[in-house]
């Protein structure tokens, strides 16, 4: 325990280190892409929920699923709460909770896309040519974090076990090209299923996600790695 307990990160000014900045922007960048989509939401459903429902939800689970992250992350670094509490099911209880708000994000952005589809003002060769190229290096980028990386260490398995921090970085794969191909490739995804289906809000909430992403990278990841890997 007292190996996985980072003591620098004990101090409650690094546990807030970096999260009124991530609130911020995701406040911010969430009115804006509520302002900029409320035009062309038209109650229009999809399964039976409205677009205006749909978008509502998208942005929940973003703000969900960023700071419940942000607030393990940094627990488990400071004092190993969470494997103080549930000792050897502490990853698989994160791994499952991880796992419904990370498969919440695409299927907010799809379900957005359906119900309001047909409202970008672009062709539909175009939007559907362009939502394939995209989706070819996302999906390389699953396919290698699923090869080469491992779903437990992307879920931030070296805040839970040192043999993750011990591992080498990866340079395979997608991540052969960038150590963030994560975060700069894994998330056109979302732009692909909102370019297919010409949806003008799903575009906008991919788009907050994919920013918001890297809000969180810069304001909590990274220094939570550069305290590990110091």
């Amino acid at each position: 325990m007292e190996k996985l307990v980072i003591e620098k990160a004990s101090a409650l000014c690094y546990f807030f280190k970096g999260q009124i900045i991530h609130l911020s922007i995701l406040f911010f960048l969430g009115a804006i892409t509520w302002h900029l989509a409320g035009p062309a939401l038209n109650q229009n459903n999809w399964l039976g929920v409205s677009d205006a429902t749909w978008l509502f939800m998208g942005l929940v689970v973003v703000f969900l699923h960023q700071i419940l992250v942000s607030i393990v992350f940094r627990l488990q670094l400071g004092w190993a709460l969470l494997t103080r509490l549930l000792g050897k099911l502490d990853l698989a209880v994160w791994a499952f909770i991880f796992s419904v708000l990370l498969i919440a994000r695409p299927v907010s952005v799809m379900g957005l896309s359906r119900a309001s589809q047909g409202t970008l003002n672009i062709g539909v060769t175009f939007s559907r040519i362009t939502a394939l190229i995209l989706f070819g290096p996302a999906v390389y980028t699953l396919w290698s974090v699923l090869r080469y990386f491992g779903l437990i260490r992307a879920m931030g398995g070296d805040h839970f076990r040192i043999k993750y921090r011990e591992m080498p970085l990866v340079k395979e794969g997608a991540f052969k090209f960038t150590d963030n191909a994560m975060y700069k490739f894994a998330f056109l995804i979302l732009w692909a299923i909102s370019l297919y289906y010409r949806s003008y809000p799903g575009l906008l909430l991919a788009v907050f996600q994919h920013i918001s992403i890297w809000a969180f990278y810069y304001c909590t990841e990274k220094p939570d790695m550069e305290l590990i890997f110091q």
